[in-house]
């Protein structure tokens, strides 16, 4: 339990005062001597390409190790989380003008990895409280043309899959997860990843379980496997054995260069040794966290249902800015000048993005405008009211505690009592100045 922080009764340092103190963290990503001695080893013995399990036992082992965390399924190491959720797509044949129902609310590759494959990306709002795609949304949007649903577990939070699962088992449809955040989140008892038809992961060095620059797909189907491996590595895998021969005369070299190398390989076995332990402390410090804002007027966290874990990837909150008569950009620009990163993960809602707009489009040419006329499909102004309203009043802050880091936690805290404790000055100032800049990363 977070102690109770007396707020400071000095001036904020965005108006000159001296500020609480910079928010540190533990290094990370972390890697331990004996993942850095097999990355040596590896690097000694000239293995630079990484060809498949056929020709590399690192990526055999990375693979069987991820297998095992979820749960026996098929697992293909990719070069990045992006690779991984198109070779989702391809894998169950997802492309060429399907529509696939996903979030406005998230990173770009989300829906890109849609693009990518000239299928149609149908955007749906999202819960106000979490940011996560809203079930009731997605049935609504369902069409004749759609094929599948592309869910993101943003933040580390778990989308809704009991529902979403439901939903796409009674309409025919696939579930695709997108589980680049969320590494070990769980919901009603199902860990991330193990729900879908097929999921992506990322495992670049900023994500919850870190390589370099790596990612992995996850399915139960042995034949979305294959055919994902066909688009994005090395002849498609053809040599290994189990490859289907059914498949073996569509087979070439008309890939995506989304290979992993063998050190990011040894690397995603390493990593995954930790990832428990990992998650234990990301969890401990939340639950202490939310105790201590608690107290606060204006900012709460996300509320979760007692059977959802989430990994807390970044660490998400609801800035209510009717009560604290300041803007959400005002207010992270305060808690940032006293040491605090504070900034909205989303910019805007994807379909607002111009490279989604044929209509009107001037820009350098894009592979997917044609598939969106052909389509006719219109991005421009569509409402997202729960979208629009999370992106101009949540607040992201980094949150890679995975070691004993209370104090910074409490450090946190009374940045935000401070900040709340001369909220009259913070609105003296923005009715002066203006809000600030959007808080950005």
């Amino acid at each position: 339990m977070a102690s109770v922080i007396a707020p400071s009764a000095q001036r904020l340092a965005l108006l000159g005062g001296t500020r609480v103190g910079e928010v540190t963290y533990s290094a990370f990503p972390h890697f331990s001597e004996k993942a850095i001695a097999r990355v040596g080893d590896v690097l000694r013995a000239g293995k630079a390409v990484g060809l498949g399990r056929f020709h590399s036992p690192e990526i055999a082992e990375a693979e069987d190790v991820v297998s095992r965390y979820h749960g026996g399924r098929k697992v293909l190491a990719c070069s990045s989380g992006h690779a991984a959720l198109q070779g989702a797509l391809a894998g169950l044949e997802v492309c060429c003008g399907d529509e696939v129902i996903t979030t406005p609310y998230t990173w770009g590759a989300s829906t890109s990895c849609i693009l990518h494959q000239t299928a149609i990306p149908i955007f749906v709002d999202v819960d106000p409280d979490t940011g996560l795609i809203d079930p009731d949304a997605v049935e609504a949007a369902i069409t004749p043309r759609t094929k599948a649903i592309l869910a993101v577990h943003i933040f580390g939070q778990p989308a809704n899959l009991p529902r979403l699962r439901a939903i796409a088992d009674r309409r025919g449809l696939k579930l695709i997860e997108d589980g680049s955040q969320a590494h070990g989140a769980e919901v009603a008892g199902l860990r991330v990843g193990n729900v879908g038809d097929a999921a992506g992961f990322s495992c670049m060095g900023g994500k919850v379980l870190p390589t370099t620059e790596a990612g992995y797909l996850v399915t139960p189907d042995e034949r979305v496997f294959w055919k994902a491996a066909m688009i994005g590595q090395h002849m498609g895998r053809s040599p290994e054995k189990d490859f289907p021969d059914d498949l073996r005369p569509w087979v070439d070299s008309l890939v995506y260069t989304y290979r992993i190398t063998p050190l990011n390989a040894v690397l995603l076995t390493e990593q995954f040794g930790r990832i428990d332990g990992w998650l234990a402390e990301r969890r401990r410090h939340a639950d202490r966290f939310r105790a201590g804002l608690a107290k606060s007027a204006f900012l709460r966290m996300p509320r979760y249902a007692p059977d959802v874990k989430p990994v807390y990837h970044l660490l998400t909150m609801n800035f209510d800015a009717k009560a604290a008569g300041v803007s959400r950009d005002s207010f992270a620009a305060a808690l940032k000048a006293e040491g605090m990163l504070a900034f909205g993960y989303v910019p805007s809602p994807i379909p607002d993005w111009a490279r989604l707009h044929w209509q009107n489009y001037q820009g350098p040419r894009v592979s997917w405008l044609s598939a969106l006329e052909a389509a006719q499909v219109d991005y421009r102004n569509l409402p997202l009211p729960h979208c629009r309203h999370r992106i101009a009043n949540s607040i992201e802050t980094r949150f890679d505690f995975v070691d004993a880091q209370e104090a910074q936690v409490d450090r946190m805290l009374e940045i935000i009592a401070k900040v709340e404790a001369s909220i009259d000055d913070l609105r003296e100032h923005e009715r002066l100045r203006g809000p600030a800049t959007p808080a950005r990363r």
